[in-house]
């Protein structure tokens, strides 16, 4: 008797990214309390669209959101695992655009892991998913002009600063001004990031291709 679960998504399921000290994985349903104690801090989510987490069960809605966002094509988030420590944040790839063979990438983590070289560790998974898994040629990053830890985060990683959209992002109702930060494959390439020793295990959706 076979599972109930869609073939595509069953075989998609099996796909992880991993490193020497991190490792990336879907979300799953037992990691809506860890995800709830690492974004219910304000500073984590300061700049963000959403959040902080008051109730646990908004950790599960989004997890449980994942997976028709992946069928889709639209989005492609991963939890970023410590080998020791377990899940400290999020990290993924969103606003596709299949032709022009570009996407968005976007990482948090908890506050602890802040300054610990966890986002570059997390960043290399990611990019090597984007460009070699992919096959990318562009992966953009969106930084609000008045958060100025992202903005030295991503030019450390070798990200372009492109210039100012004027009133792009809705925090609340208020209107912020937004960086766009790019990285081109030749770049990602001839960066140390592309060194690092990734493996991607299992299938990669194909609806990202």
């Amino acid at each position: 008797m076979g599972s109930s679960e869609p073939v595509a998504e069953r075989e998609a399921s099996e796909l992880e990214v991993h490193g020497p000290e991190f490792w990336l994985r879907y979300a799953q349903p037992q990691d809506a309390s860890r995800l709830f104690e690492l974004a219910s801090d304000p500073e984590v989510t300061r700049f963000f669209s959403w959040g902080p987490y008051s109730h646990e069960t908004e950790a599960d809605v989004y997890i449980r959101s994942l997976a028709a966002k992946r069928a889709q094509g639209t989005m492609l988030e991963l939890v970023v695992v410590h080998r020791e420590d377990g899940v400290i944040g999020v990290t993924g790839l969103s606003e596709f655009s299949k032709r022009d063979r570009r996407a968005v990438v976007g990482t948090w983590h908890g506050r602890a892991w802040w300054g610990t070289g966890a986002n570059r560790q997390s960043k290399s998974l990611i990019l090597a998913l984007a460009f070699r898994g992919l096959g990318l040629q562009r992966v953009t990053a969106w930084c609000g002009t008045d958060n100025a830890r992202s903005q030295r985060a991503l030019e450390r990683l070798g990200f372009v600063k492109e210039g100012v959209l004027r009133r792009w992002h809705l925090h609340g109702e208020e209107p912020k001004d937004v960086i766009a930060y790019g990285m081109i494959r030749s770049e990602w390439e001839a960066s140390p990031l592309a060194e690092e020793p990734v493996e991607i295990v299992g299938r990669v959706p194909p609806q990202f291709r």
